[in-house]
């Protein structure tokens, strides 16, 4: 017996080896020169692979695995490749490697390049690429490691514009590594509005584009004639995060929604805590100068009239109105004055208990229809104290985010 199992821990710690962490496996690049391939500071890897493979992440059957898929940084023509020090053998292991291949390959548009010459050789063709559709808005960002300004430009495109559909296949694929419940729209609905940022760099004298990041928005249509566009995904790849390009983008839309008659008001689908964040500092930038915005307003409290001016101008919904209202309030609150900082709080709190409320009245309604033993299988009433706890920490949470945006919005 203990020969047997002393020999199943030896092929188990074999088979180990053969395990790859598939979100160190996967190199990603996006190429502007022909030394960028050898050029490790230019490698950025995902931060998700589970939706190809699995909620391990880990790809079996290799010692050394690299899933290298290297992009043009304009156009995002792709290279493939897979290597690796060595791979089980089913003869003499009795175990299949995975097919690598054939998932990556699920996964990225056909037309790729699997060597590295073809590749080179479509590098030199991207002084041809141009951005697609229309130019919105052009801004600089000054680069401290080049020591100067870098332009970037915002585009907004549609399936119509020439190579834009098979750019646009290159380009979602990202969203698998960076996104985590991604999926791929349907391009055929016409509904659907892209936006697209690049940078504008410089190559042998000639002036080329790379691609920065996009947004697609779906516009619903409300009865009956307007329209609610939905901010759907929204992507700033990883070479060019924290620098800003989200809130350009974001303010961009928002500036191209707002001049439409149309347009009701933008929402978001399922946001993720980074964009909340990020649609916070925006509409306060956009908001903060508005008339009913002004201090004295803000101590009176919410308004009809926030409502209806931060929809009518700047095509911003109920809900996040209030939540520029908090955010403006607390700039315009003196925190250390008893007084004022209790007004504050309770006025937050007070938006906070809503759903604690519909809670208890929900529960109400069941104490009226149901016996009072099957009572006890339903939800007690929440605890006081729990709730006055609950309601303490997300209003300090909500007061740290709002401090954050605000220093954001003093260094804008």
């Amino acid at each position: 017996k203990s020969l047997f199992s002393s020999g199943l821990t030896a092929m188990e710690k074999k088979l180990a080896e053969y395990k790859c962490n598939t979100n160190e496996a996967i190199q990603l690049k996006l190429v502007r020169f022909p030394e960028d391939l050898e050029d490790d500071n230019t490698t950025f890897n995902p931060e998700y692979s589970h939706q190809v493979f699995g909620d391990d992440e880990v790809a079996f059957g290799y010692k050394g695995l690299k899933i290298l898929l290297y992009y043009i940084a304009g156009n995002l023509s792709t290279l493939f490749r897979i290597q690796y020090t060595s791979k089980v053998n089913e003869k003499f292991d009795c175990v299949e490697a995975d097919d690598v291949e054939s998932k990556i390959r699920e996964i990225i548009p056909p037309g790729f390049c699997t060597n590295t010459d073809d590749f080179l050789s479509l590098l030199e063709k991207e002084v041809n690429f141009k951005p697609f559709g229309m130019l919105l808005h052009t801004y600089a960002v000054h680069n401290e490691e080049a020591g100067e300004d870098i332009t970037y430009q915002i585009y907004k495109a549609d399936m119509t514009c020439p190579g834009f559909r098979e750019y646009h296949e290159r380009l979602q694929t990202f969203l698998m590594w960076f996104i985590e419940t991604a999926s791929f729209i349907d391009v055929d609905d016409e509904r659907w509005n892209y936006f697209l940022v690049f940078e504008k760099y410089n190559k042998d004298g000639a002036t080329l584009f790379a691609t920065v990041g996009y947004m697609t928005v779906y516009n619903y249509y409300v009865y009956p004639d307007k329209t609610r566009p939905r901010v759907s995904q929204m992507l700033i790849l990883p070479p060019f995060q924290g620098e800003g390009h989200g809130a350009q983008l974001l303010e961009t839309v928002h500036r191209y929604y707002m001049s439409s008659p149309t347009v009701l008001d933008i929402t978001a689908e399922d946001p993720s805590e980074n964009y909340v964040k990020l649609r916070d500092f925006v509409l306060v930038k956009l908001c903060q100068d508005l008339l009913c915005f002004a201090p004295g307003k803000l101590m009176q409290g919410f308004s009809q009239e926030m409502v209806m001016e931060a929809q009518q101008k700047l095509k911003i919904n109920k809900q996040h109105t209030r939540r520029v209202y908090e955010i403006l309030r607390l700039r315009a609150t003196d925190m250390g004055d008893a007084e004022q900082s209790r007004s504050y709080r309770l006025d937050v709190k007070r938006r906070l208990i809503g759903p604690y409320k519909k809670k208890q009245r929900e529960l109400a309604k069941m104490r009226r229809c149901l016996r009072p033993e099957e009572l006890t299988n339903q939800l007690n009433q929440i605890d006081l104290n729990m709730q006055h706890e609950q309601l303490e920490e997300s209003f300090q949470q909500l007061v740290s985010d709002y401090r954050r945006v605000l220093e954001r919005l003093a260094q804008a």
